[in-house]
């Protein structure tokens, strides 16, 4: 069976961990009430924060600009804000209906918890801590999908090309992984870097 936090990580290449604090995500968790996956834990502490293969953004609860913690809040303040009930959604667009959810709720002890987004408009979202291998994806133009996986599969599958958003939702790149650390000041202008060659 593939250990996939270990191959994602050799995908990106050795991990920098700028940021990595225990404490910041014992905060967080004090702070939303939930503990997030070790593996998506793992991988914004050894990469974060980080825009990776032009477009999947991860946050760090550990940093002021560019913080996972207020991504998070903001991001559920905004899908908390949908009318579900008024949309009058079809069955195959309605994600309580596809997906067997009593209610759509963000940010609850059994409602959606957003992981990551891309500038394509997708947010990934975990569904609640009880389902820490089930996430959902929202591709940006009201399409969800659903994968029976942790975070660290998503993303090794996504990284190499799959579908991961929905149908025709791939963005794959050969070559290495690019990495774009976010600007920590507005002076600041991080160089990239690239993963090791992957043959692809």
């Amino acid at each position: 069976m593939t250990d996939y936090l270990t191959a994602a990580m050799a995908m990106l290449g050795p991990a920098p961990n700028r940021y990595a604090d225990p404490d910041a995500w014992d905060r967080l968790r004090a702070e939303l009430g939930v503990r997030l996956p070790s593996d998506y834990q793992v991988l914004v502490d050894a990469y974060a924060p980080v825009k990776l293969n032009g477009h999947l953004y991860l946050h760090h609860p550990a940093t002021e600009r560019w913080n996972l913690g207020q991504k998070i809040k903001d991001t559920i303040r905004a899908w908390s804000g949908v009318p579900w009930n008024d949309l009058n959604l079809e069955a195959d667009e309605d994600p309580r209906r596809l997906f067997g959810l009593k209610e759509l709720t963000f940010g609850t002890h059994d409602g959606l918890w957003p992981l990551a987004s891309t500038d394509r408009g997708e947010t990934i979202f975990l569904v609640s801590p009880s389902h820490a291998s089930w996430l959902l994806v929202e591709d940006g133009e009201g399409g969800w999908a659903r994968y029976d996986m942790g975070f660290a599969e998503w993303l090794y599958r996504y990284l190499i090309g799959e579908d991961m958003a929905g149908p025709n939702s791939s963005a794959f790149y050969p070559g290495p992984v690019k990495m774009e650390p976010r600007p920590m000041s507005y002076e600041d202008r991080p160089e990239p870097w690239h993963g090791p060659d992957r043959g692809m």
